[in-house]
Formats: C-alpha cells, structure tokens, sequence
C-alpha cells in the first residue's frame, strides 16, 4: 500500500514538472518568434487535447500546440454542448466583484424596493446610453448606481462634471438623457470622474453603456427593458 502511494506521488510530482516545462517550452518559442506578442500572463491546457490556451493583456485569449508551432485567434467552441468556451472563460476574466465598487463615485436611482441591484458606466454624449436609459426607466424594484464615464469627447467631461456637481446629480442626469434638457453650467470637486476612467481602464472597459449586476457578470452595449430584467433576475 506504501509502494502504491509512493508511486502515486512520484507520479503527481513527474506530470507537475512536465507541465512546467511545456509551459516553459511554449512561452519561449512564443517570445522568440512572436516578440511583438504582449507578455504572457498564462499558459493552461484546455480540454481539446495538445491545445493550449495563452493568455496576454490579462483577458485576450489565444490557442497553440505544444511547440508553439501555430498561434491560432479565435473563438473555440464545444460542439457536443454548444458552448463558446472562449466567451465563458473571457465573461469570467472579466467578471468584478460588485462589492468592491467604489459606489461612493457613482449616483444612486431606487426605483420602488431597490432589492436588485445594477451598476451603470455610461457617457452623456452617448447616444445608445439615452436609448438604454429610456428602457431603463421602465424597470422597477431596481436600485442603479451610474458612474460617469466620459470617453467620447472633451466635452463629455464638461457635461459629466456639470451633472456631478449638480444639487440632485440624478435628476439633472436624468433631464439631460430622457428629456434632453440643457444641463446648467456648475462646478465642484470631480476626482470621482477621474477615479472612475481610473476604474474603467483597470476592467477594460471600453465602451457605453456596460453594465456590471450584483454576481459581477458584465453586459457591454444597450440593452432593452425586456433583458434588463432577465440579467437582473438571474443575477440577485
């Protein structure tokens, strides 16, 4: 039984070294002959056999075999379950802890109980963020925090700073995206902005709106009332 279980061991302790360097062994040929490749963050198997994911720029995701002969972009998908698994593993890489938002530097809408929970980034200049804020306004018993997150223009930073120092930020957002009234000019302290375009960049976020909802599961781009309750449904 001793014999067994030392064997075992050696075993586990062999295949841990072997991987190691595989992973060395594709990591090299990689950096050598690919040099403008982006340092890699990791090198895992995946369950088609003799593939390897190699992930850089901590969410972009690649494949090659073994001796890094071929560098292959694209989705890989499982056939027998219909399964985008380079999707699933992106959705999760780019998944945040709800809990760890700064809400602090985000504006708060409670509509009727407030128990779901949805966080927002959006730009005033973006116009899928007033569609989206249109069907947005049709869902109750939600609480939404928006950060301002301008990214399209200059002046996207002046109309976010002119809502973030308004007297009622929410009120003024919202006169500004679904009844397009002008925004008076004001002024106050807006590192909160800055912090969030901080935040923005630190999640790779590149568009407006994206939506974050309480298990940390991310939604880029507008999306209808209809789905907004189906994301927040699945995800209290």
């Amino acid at each position: 039984m001793n014999a067994l279980k030392t064997l075992l061991v050696s075993t586990c302790i062999l295949a841990g070294i072997g991987a190691q360097a595989q992973e060395a062994a594709i990591r090299k040929n990689l950096s050598e002959r690919i040099p403008q490749l982006q340092k890699i963050d990791e090198v895992s198997k995946t369950p088609v056999n003799g593939l390897y994911e190699v992930r850089v720029n901590g969410t972009d995701i690649f494949y090659t075999d073994a001796d890094a002969n071929y560098l292959i972009q694209g989705n890989l998908i499982d056939t027998r379950q219909r399964r985008n698994l380079t999707e699933e593993r992106i959705d999760k890489l780019t998944a945040v802890n709800f809990d760890s938002l700064p809400l602090k530097d985000a504006f708060t809408v409670v509509r009727g109980n407030g128990k779901r929970k949805v966080a927002v980034f959006e730009d005033p200049n973006c116009g899928y963020c007033k569609r989206f804020e249109r069907d947005l306004d049709k869902v109750t018993n939600v609480t939404v925090y928006t950060f301002l997150y301008p990214i399209l223009s200059p002046d996207s930073a002046e109309k976010s700073k002119n809502i973030w120092c308004a007297k009622d930020k929410a009120k003024a957002w919202q006169d500004y995206m679904l009844r397009d009234q002008p925004l008076p000019a004001a002024s106050c302290d807006v590192s909160a902005i800055t912090r969030n375009l901080e935040l923005g960049r630190k999640h790779k976020i590149t568009g407006t709106p994206t939506l974050i909802f309480a298990d940390g599961s991310r939604v880029p781009g507008a999306i209808n009332a209809q789905q907004i309750e189906k994301y927040l449904n699945e995800t209290r």
